[in-house]
């Protein structure tokens, strides 16, 4: 049961946690702007077009990023406001338990968590769409990149486990190549060949066009060749994933993320730990509100002779400290052996013991 007290914690610890979140959103866009003027003055855009395209974009990207920043900071500063004001002794004196009075912060927490959940499975994807295609175009364009990244030259990938395919050269903006071939190998010994002239992304119909194709069977000693005008084919890959786009793990919600990555083990992608890190993290950081929520809490409701300064220096500490852990594990996973599932949930799971550690040690 909810009382009084508990909407008293509460209520202090999300009006403190969205006046810091519109307070440090405002710096940072402050900042940004100072360093993209040139930039945003030489698209020639209107205001009100930049809000929209890219700010609308940046806003939520930077706000999620930093949201278990923004919880901690907004947990330390009005619990130590509170211990400065002998609120928690009061509270602790009047036979409430410790753990009953974090229960307020559990909830708090939980709430903002699942915010932040739902924000990276389905709004954030498409503020990162709009921020990169106005980072891309305007931020970072530069004709010669531009003009490269567009099309790719001898292109191979892996359809399936037997299955290989390759591109002489494909243009990302029109969406079709040529000379495209298909090889599928069982027991060691070619069984199929494929070879289209032109190969085009149907729009209408969600498939690709070849045009020109020769077929080839092999089975042991015979050979079946035939030829084909044009073909309609589903393979299991679409324009998107010949294009390269350094933002495309974080525009794909989290459903078209899963069968990206399901594509990308099949074709044996070297890229398949960091979507797999970008899979996790999206309920990781999550997560780790709740558990710098705990951590916050315990520690900035002992007053001590610091006060809130005290408080909030150990706060950006213990916020570097899993900064770092969580770099590291994270490089370790993309560069190396790591498991990425252990790389994503190793800094909450060292905090959490830190959590059950500060709790043991409390004075209660």
């Amino acid at each position: 049961m909810i009382k009084k007290i508990d909407w008293y914690i509460l209520k202090k610890f999300l009006t403190t946690f969205f006046f810091c979140l519109v307070l440090l959103t405002v710096i940072i866009v402050v900042v940004d702007i100072s360093e993209k003027t040139d930039d945003l003055v030489k698209t020639k855009l209107p205001l009100s077009k930049i809000i929209t395209d890219y700010y609308f974009g940046f806003i939520p990207k930077m706000d999620a990023m930093l949201a278990p920043l923004f919880v901690f900071i907004s947990v330390i500063f009005f619990t130590s406001l509170m211990a400065n004001r002998s609120e928690v002794i009061a509270i602790l004196s009047s036979g409430v338990s410790f753990a009953r009075f974090l229960r307020p912060y559990l909830v708090g927490g939980i709430l903002l968590a699942g915010l932040l959940l739902w924000g990276n499975r389905q709004l954030l994807p498409r503020a990162n769409q709009k921020w990169a295609a106005f980072d891309a175009r305007y931020i970072k364009f530069n004709y010669e990149a531009y003009k490269n990244s567009s099309a790719l030259s001898n292109y191979y990938f892996r359809l399936d486990s037997f299955s290989y395919a390759g591109i002489r050269y494909y243009d990302t903006t029109r969406r079709s190549g040529n000379i495209f071939f298909i090889q599928t190998f069982k027991n060691n010994k070619l069984v199929y060949n494929l070879r289209a002239e032109t190969i085009t992304w149907d729009t209408s119909t969600g498939k690709w066009r070849l045009d020109r194709i020769l077929e080839r069977r092999l089975n042991d000693l015979n050979e079946d060749i035939n030829e084909k005008p044009t073909m309609q084919m589903a393979y299991n890959f679409k324009p998107r994933d010949l294009q390269r786009d350094e933002y495309m793990k974080d525009k794909l919600s989290t459903p078209d993320l899963n069968e990206f990555i399901r594509l990308e083990k099949i074709r044996g992608s070297e890229d398949v730990n960091s979507l797999l890190i970008e899979q996790y993290t999206r309920v990781t950081i999550p997560v780790s509100i709740v558990i710098l929520t705990m951590i916050g809490a315990i520690l900035a409701s002992r007053r001590i002779r610091g006060g809130s300064g005290f408080h909030l220096a150990m706060g950006v500490v213990i916020t570097v400290l899993y900064i770092l852990v969580s770099r590291f594990a994270t490089v370790f996973s993309v560069k190396g052996n790591f498991n990425p599932w252990l790389a994503a949930w190793t800094p909450n799971f060292v905090f959490g013991m830190l959590v059950v550690y500060l709790y043991k040690k409390a004075p209660k």
